[in-house]
């Protein structure tokens, strides 16, 4: 089949790729000239890994094309998706449609026979009917249908996400775009993945119910932690007794400094402010994004009591500042919130990230960036461990101890056991165990 891609953000590249690998003509479409120029020479924007080798492989293979103007890959498409970005709007914190609607005037302007018209982008309920609105407005004879198709890919496995799902979601109840729908994800057959098909606003609140409550089991067990620091227990092993009950699960159950990234925090708040606007007001959630919120900017006063309650003039060293690992994603990273607070207390910061470096430079002023996790830790008093890089799990402890000016670790992430630490003559902090 042929499909055309609007947005080569991280939803767009990586759905187009995946779906040009599964043996259809892809062309991905986006405005920005020098990303299309940096994808049409081989460059990926965005690091997750594999997408290099498999953007490589379908364009080498004639699947899988960039451009600028997608006229002609619109009219020839079986299928047009929106993949374009719907951050929080300022002001409201409703999700921003103006990129959506953008493309939906284009699309509608473009389209040739019957299209299917899919949302990839997350959007609030009812978008799929102002797409709808706007495609009949610009073009009232197109032949169309639109349909709602979520995005459930983590940042760091999104590949294996797309390829290997527990499921899809189609929000549509005509039936030639059910087929068509059909025909896209035919290859997932092999591994029996369920489609679940919907009617549009359905399928539209299925993302957001999926992600709020998601970031609701982080923030419980981030609570959990909370009260095991108090009572002296153990939130890794609280986590796995209830996670061993099936109605619970093991995932998402692990303790840290709250919730980040390019999803939960503003899915989280456009759902609030949907269900506000329909007058059925989602109290959980919103207690959810407060908490989460406080969570992230009280981790600085964690670190001031490790070194005894005073940062002023002290250097802190930190390692990991994206999110979550093997991403390069700093959107709403809980670094965002813990290292001006640092700041604020006045210490000064240095800090590592294998992938993030580059977008924390213009986010983080007046943070010093090291080039390793050794640098990092050279005459920090205290060494903070934020996010959980594989290459952070198996530091040379005697070594980190040498380089510091005062062997003191705060481990947002549980990384190291408290007995090993202790044995190295570390002061050693963490997350749930008191």
């Amino acid at each position: 089949m042929r499909v055309a891609m609007i947005g080569t953000g991280y939803v767009g590249l990586v759905s187009g790729a995946c779906f040009a690998d599964f043996g259809h003509v892809v062309t991905c479409i986006d405005k920005d000239a020098g990303k299309i120029a940096r994808l049409t020479a081989g460059e990926i924007p965005i690091f997750e890994p594999g997408l290099d080798e498999l953007v490589a492989r379908n364009v080498r293979e004639g699947r899988l094309t960039f451009t600028l103007d997608g006229a002609k890959a619109i009219g020839e498409a079986d299928a047009v998706f929106i993949a374009v970005g719907t951050p929080t709007r300022r002001g409201d914190g409703h999700a921003d449609l103006s990129y959506v609607h953008a493309a939906a005037e284009e699309i509608a302007g473009l389209i040739d026979g019957f299209t299917v018209i899919v949302t990839k982008s997350t959007v609030p309920v009812g978008t799929g009917d102002e797409v709808e609105a706007i495609v009949k407005r610009v073009a009232p004879n197109a032949q169309f249908a639109v349909v709602s198709n979520p995005e459930f890919l983590r940042e760091g496995a999104a590949i294996e996400d797309f390829k290997r799902p527990d499921r899809v979601v189609v929000g549509s109840t005509d039936e030639r775009a059910q087929a068509v729908m059909r025909e896209l994800y035919r290859p997932l057959s092999l591994n029996e993945t369920p489609i679940v098909f919907t009617d549009r606003r359905t399928s539209e609140l299925i993302k957001y119910a999926a992600n709020a409550f998601l970031a609701m089991k982080i923030t419980f067990i981030n609570e959990m932690a909370d009260l095991c620091e108090k009572v002296g227990a153990d939130v890794r092993q609280v986590a796995r007794g209830i996670g061993l009950d099936k109605r619970i699960g093991s995932k998402f159950l692990n303790a840290g400094p709250g919730y980040g990234g390019s999803c939960f925090p503003k899915d989280t708040i456009a759902l609030v402010r949907t269900a506000t606007a329909y007058g059925a007001p989602t109290r959980l959630i919103e207690t959810t994004v407060a908490v989460n919120d406080a969570r992230k900017k009280a981790m600085a006063q964690k670190v001031a009591d490790a070194i005894g309650g005073d940062l002023a003039g002290k250097t802190v060293g930190v390692l990991g500042l994206t999110f979550k690992p093997n991403t390069d994603d700093m959107r709403d990273a809980p670094s965002l919130d813990i290292l001006p607070a640092l700041q604020a207390l006045g210490a000064k910061v240095q800090a590592f990230d294998p992938e993030g470096a580059r977008e924390a430079e213009h986010l983080l002023p007046g943070v010093v960036f090291k080039a390793g996790p050794y640098e990092a830790a050279q005459d920090a008093d205290v060494l903070l461990i934020i996010t959980e890089w594989d290459q952070f799990r198996a530091l040379d402890l005697d070594r980190v101890k040498a380089a510091m000016t005062a062997p003191v670790v705060v481990d947002l992430r549980n990384i190291y056991r408290p007995a090993e630490m202790t044995a190295k003559g570390f002061t050693y902090a963490s997350i749930g165990r008191g």
